[in-house]
């Protein structure tokens, strides 16, 4: 995984690889944008974890639109967006945000899917892991994850200051 802000025009805005970072790790959700075929581009909010490595894991239905996506075009940028605040009087907003670049793995092996879950309960429901685990377990079968292998990242933000 690189981080690299080389192809962000507003050098004045980039975000530090260790604010991105924090990003990558807080944020609740991020939009998952697809080539759409025909159909044109498809972007869905949903949310996720990173493993603190080179993997974001989402999880979802065993079928659907981006599932469908996905089998025939395995590129994919994901947008997380942090902290915003509108400034009115000055017509500006500030914020800071990260794009990941990489490529989605479906049909992931059973072992790596529930870990994935395990992670995903860490982050959102970390005072109710025992119950949660139960419920993936009861609820395994009916529940895909993917894995956005990550190539690059980059960041950019806009603080009050500015």
């Amino acid at each position: 995984m690189e981080y690299n802000n080389s192809q962000i025009r507003r050098q004045d805005r980039l975000l530090s690889e260790e604010q991105a970072y924090s990003l990558l790790t807080k944020a609740e959700y991020g939009v998952l944008s697809i080539a759409g075929g025909a159909e044109g581009g498809y972007g869905i909010p949903l949310n996720f974890v990173w493993d603190r490595k080179d993997s974001i894991y989402f999880h979802c239905a065993p079928e659907g639109r981006k599932l469908r996506l996905l089998e025939q075009q395995d590129q994919v940028s994901f947008c997380i967006v942090g902290n915003t605040n509108i400034i009115p009087h000055k017509f500006t907003t500030t914020y800071e945000s990260i794009l990941v670049f990489g490529s989605m793995s479906l049909h992931l092996p059973e072992e790596e899917r529930m870990h994935a879950l395990e992670l995903l309960l860490d982050k959102y429901s970390p005072h109710d892991k025992t119950i949660g685990l139960q419920y993936a377990v009861k609820s395994f079968h009916r529940t895909a994850i993917m894995r956005l292998d990550i190539k690059s990242v980059s960041g950019k933000s806009k603080s009050a200051s500015i």
